[in-house]
This record gives C-alpha cells, structure tokens and sequence, in this order.
C-alpha cells in the first residue's frame, strides 16, 4: 500500500486559495483553445502545408496527456504546490518560446512545453482536499474541476479579439503573462501541503505509459489525415495496445508504481474514469460546431455571417455557465450525493445537444444552446473529481485525478477526431474549398448524444452515494473502509497496517476495534478489499487491537502509540480458520 508521511497538520488554507487554484485552471485550460481564432491562417502564418500546421495544436494535446498522470503522481511524492508551480512555470516558457517566432518546429516545441501545464487540474484538487475543510470542498473542487471549460470557453472571445487586432504572437505574450500571475499568486497564497506518499518515482513506468499514450493518440488526432485504414494508423494503434498492455502489467508487479491499477480497477473509480471519456467528447463537439456555423456566410443558405469576435461571445456563455454551476452542484452533491449529479448533468447536456438539432438558425439560439450545454457539462465535470477523490486514498490524490483529467483528454481527443471526419465527409466544396454542411453539424450534434447516452450507461453502474446524514463523516467515500483511511490520514496519528489471514493472504471486510487502557473502545473500522485498515488514537498510550472476520477465529493484540504525529505500522494475523455458529 501506500505510506503517506506529514510534518503539519492539514486544512488550514485560506479563503483566497480557491480562486487562486481555480485562476491557474483557466490559465492552464486557455492554452488548449488559444490558437483556435487563428486555425486556418495557421498555414500561412507559419509558411507550411496544412498537414503540418495541425502539429501546432496535437503536439499541446500530447504533452498535456502525458504530463497530467506523471505531474499528479510527483506532486503526491514531492509536493503538489512544488509541481503546480513547476508545470506553470514549464507553460510560461513554452508561450515565450511561441511568442518569438514563426517557424514550425520551434513552434512545435514551445506548444509541446505549453502542454505540460495541464498536470496543473490535478494538482490542484489533490492540494483543495488535503487544505480544505468539508463544508468548503465540494464546491471549491467543483469550481477547479470545471476551469478546464471555463478557461476555454472564456479564451475563445478573448483570443479572437487579439488576432483580429494584433499581431496573432500577441496570444503568446499574453497567456504568459497570465502564467507569471498564476505563479505569483500560488506561491503567495496557496500553502505546501503536508501529504505525501512514500516511495520513489516510478521511472519505467512513466516512460511506458508516455510511449502508450503518443501510440495511442497519434493516429486518433491524425487519422484523417492518415487515413483510417492506412498501415501507419493501424500500426500505432496495434503498438498502442502492445505498449499499455505490457506497461498494465509491470504496473501489477512494481512495489510504488505510477498508477495503482488495482486501485483503478475499483468500480467507483473504473466507470467514472469511462463516464468521463464521454463526457469529454460531449464537450469537445459544441466547440467545433457553433463557431463553424456562426462564421460561415449566410450565401450558403444556413451560415449565420458573424465576425470571429461574435461567434467567440455567442460560445462564451458555454464557460460562464460551467463556472456558476459549481455552488448549485455543492448543493445538490451535498443532498443527493456525486452520482447523483452525475446522472443530473448528463441528462441536461442529452437535452442540450436534442434541443440544439433545432436550434441553428439564430445567434441567439446558439446562445442558448450554449448555456443549457454549460449547465449540464459543468455539473458532469463538478462530479468527476468528487467520485474519485471519494474512492482513491489522500495519497493518491493527484495520480488518480490526473488520469481522470487525461480520460477527459482522450475524450475530447476523439471528439476532434470523429467530428473532423464528419464535417470533412459530409462538406461542400465549392472553388476548391471545402464548407462544412448543416447535416454533417447536426451529425455531429447526435454523436454527442449518443456519447452521453453511452456516458447514462456508465454512470447507472458506480457505486450508490453515502446517505446524507453519512457525509459529515465521509467525504462522499464509496465505502466505509475509505473514510476511515481518510480520518486516520486527517489526524496525522494512529494505527495502520493489513489484516492477514492464517495463510498470509489478506483478509477484506474485517472488523477492526481499538480499545483503551481503560477497556473503551476508542474506535472502529472495517479492512478493505485489499485488507488495509488504519485507525486514529485520541492520545498517546497502550492499546489492543481486535480483530475478527467471517470464517477466522478473533485476535487481540497489544501496541503502544508514543503519541507524535505520525502513524504506526501494524499488520494484524488472524487466526486460522473457525466454524461459525
């Protein structure tokens, strides 16, 4: 299992700490659509064929998929503000790099390092759960979990306004100088936090899953250019596989690995992580659809004609709304739990993509298409990092979330991927030019829907939610077991370890009670599914440690605490097997 060491005492961040955690998501979620104004000038702009310019936009989203699980597993090891700081500052000097210059490979390079900051969503919700008291974390984790839609949707008006009137490096100017406050502000405000997991950097496996994942990728952003069936797709994609496969099984055998599968493999954390790859390609259609037909003149006969500044204020809405959604989904997770209001921003983003098939003849229809999709993805992406947070020990806070951030990537990875293919598939092309149709945008709009339907699907699966007279004791755990990890890791003292079973194997659902010197019971737990157990002690003293499960005789052992802050190692071997009454 994983060891978590502290020097200090958690939670004790100030009311500032939340905007500024959620002022770096924006930042970091700009670089995503910041080139998005300028697409089609890319070409021309970094004098290249048209093939070529889309590395400036893959080689970001590369990077930030890379990055976001590798920099969540270091900032659990080293210190989550440390890599926060860290990936901001990586962003910073890409965007400079970007700034200066107009040749492809360099500005390849300086977009790849701009990617990296994407580790920063991650990182911030594992900082927010270590700091934060409970009343405060649901919508503080909320808000960070949604700036990746917020910052986009809000880069979109921003970015066309400075292309339309200034030189188009100006971008990269601007997006590091937001990247120098966010640092600014994080060191100033945002504390260290005291967790960390113990162990050493898992090298190998970082390196697989890199490989994995640009196998992977590759031929999903570039397949259209490729072609499906060519040998180059389907021999990344064949590689792709080969890689993960073998990288999932060192991932099994190492004793400290980047990932803990088997913590994956949990169903709260399995089907959220699949309901999240839906929701990314549901995200990812209405930003490629709307600012097409907003643009598009109106001779075509459905265009709506507006300048790339409208079109970025008609689309804006889709981030303001995911930003003012966060308070309403603390109070409904809070009631009716993160499943809940999973299912809940699903079924509005289902009625935003049914009701937007009949909404495209008007700006203003798009704005409102707009707002219903904010509403509904804001409440999806709110719930994500709550599931997870909930059913992940606080060590491995920043690793899980930063594969649930990089699920999300993959989804609006083939988002991009399937919509391209549709507009391109079904386009008119008229002098050469090729103009995408209303049918292939209402295409579009139903493979969002099915995506969220598949998302429902998923959804229905994950564990049901604590009741809510639970959830002043369980930060929306999945279990039990959980919670008790969690307290235990919340007071910085206590007893952890595994209960084992005569034959060594451990032993899960097993009634843990520390009793007093005084012969109270001081508490109570149950072992997980890998047998892990760990209990606070009040106070420092002498204490017996019961244990009984199903089917094995009881155990009581003696262990003393010496009352500093930190946590006893103790695995408990139950006797052999009894019968039961």
């Amino acid at each position: 299992m994983t060891d978590t060491t502290t020097d200090q005492p958690t939670r004790q961040a100030g009311g500032a700490v939340v905007p500024v955690l959620a002022f770096a998501g924006i930042v970091v979620a700009v670089m995503q659509t910041l080139l998005v104004p300028v697409i089609k000038d890319l070409p021309q702009l970094l004098d290249t064929a048209p093939s070529d310019a889309t590395w400036v936009l893959t080689s970001t989203l590369l990077s930030g998929a890379v990055a976001t699980p590798i920099m969540g597993r270091l900032g659990d090891l080293y210190g989550k503000r440390r890599m926060l700081v860290l990936s901001l500052a990586v962003m910073v000097l890409g965007a400079l790099v970007s700034a200066v210059t107009s040749e492809l490979i360099t500005m390849i390079v300086g977009r790849t390092l701009q990617g990296f900051a994407m580790g920063a969503i991650p990182l911030g919700i594992g900082l927010m759960r270590d700091m934060l008291p409970r009343e405060r974390l649901g919508s503080a984790m909320a808000l960070m979990s949604s700036s990746i839609g917020v910052g986009g949707g809000l880069a979109l008006p921003a970015a066309a306004l400075v292309a339309q009137h200034t030189n188009w490096h100006a971008l990269f100017y601007g997006a590091a100088g937001l990247g120098v406050l966010a640092i600014l502000l994080t060191l100033l405000v945002v504390p260290e936090s005291p967790m960390r997991a113990r162990g050493s950097f898992d090298l190998a496996g970082a390196l697989g899953l890199s490989i994995g994942l640009v196998l992977l990728l590759l031929p999903i952003t570039k397949g259209s250019d490729w072609g499906w069936s060519s040998g180059t797709t389907l021999g990344l994609f064949a590689a792709a596989v080969v890689v993960l496969v073998l990288w999932g099984l060192y991932e099994l055998r190492v004793q400290a690995p980047l990932v803990d599968l088997r913590t994956t493999a949990r169903p709260a954390v399995l089907f959220t992580n699949l309901a999240s790859i839906m929701v990314g390609v549901a995200f990812y259609v209405v930003s490629l659809v709307l600012p097409q037909l907003l643009q598009l003149p109106t001779a075509t006969g459905y265009g709506l004609g507006q300048s790339m500044v409208v079109a970025g204020l008609c689309v804006a809405p889709l981030g303001l709304t995911m930003m003012f959604t966060a308070p309403v989904y603390a109070r409904l997770s809070a009631r009716y739990g993160p499943k809940v209001t999973l299912i809940t921003g699903l079924l509005i983003i289902a009625i935003g993509y049914g009701g937007g098939l009949g909404l495209m003849n008007a700006a203003w229809q798009t704005i409102v298409t707009s707002v219903v999709l904010g509403a509904g993805i804001g409440l999806a992406y709110s719930s994500l990092p709550a599931l997870i947070v909930g059913a992940v020990p606080a060590s491995e806070t920043g690793a899980a979330n930063g594969l649930n951030t990089l699920m999300r990537s993959i989804g609006t990875s083939v988002s991009s991927a399937v919509v391209g293919m549709v507009l391109a598939n079904t386009a008119n092309n008229v002098g050469g030019v090729a103009i995408p149709t209303m049918h292939g945008f209402r295409v579009s709009f139903l493979i969002a829907t099915a995506a969220v339907a598949v998302g429902l699907l998923l959804a229905l699966f994950l564990p049901k939610s604590p009741r809510p007279a639970q959830r002043h004791t369980q930060l929306r755990a999945s279990s039990e077991e959980d919670a008790a990890l969690e307290r235990a890791e919340e007071v910085l003292r206590g007893f952890r370890g595994r209960v084992l079973g005569a034959d060594g194997a451990p032993v899960a659902r097993a009634k843990v009670t520390l009793i007093d010197r005084r012969g109270r019971q001081a508490g109570a737990t149950v072992s997980d599914e890998e047998g892990r157990y760990a209990l606070a002690v009040p106070a420092q003293g002498a204490y017996v440690l019961a244990a009984k499960a199903s089917g094995h005789g009881p155990l009581a052992s003696s262990a003393t605490h010496p009352g500093e802050a930190r946590t006893v190692d103790l695995d408990l071997s139950l006797p052999g097997e009894t019968v039961s009454a």
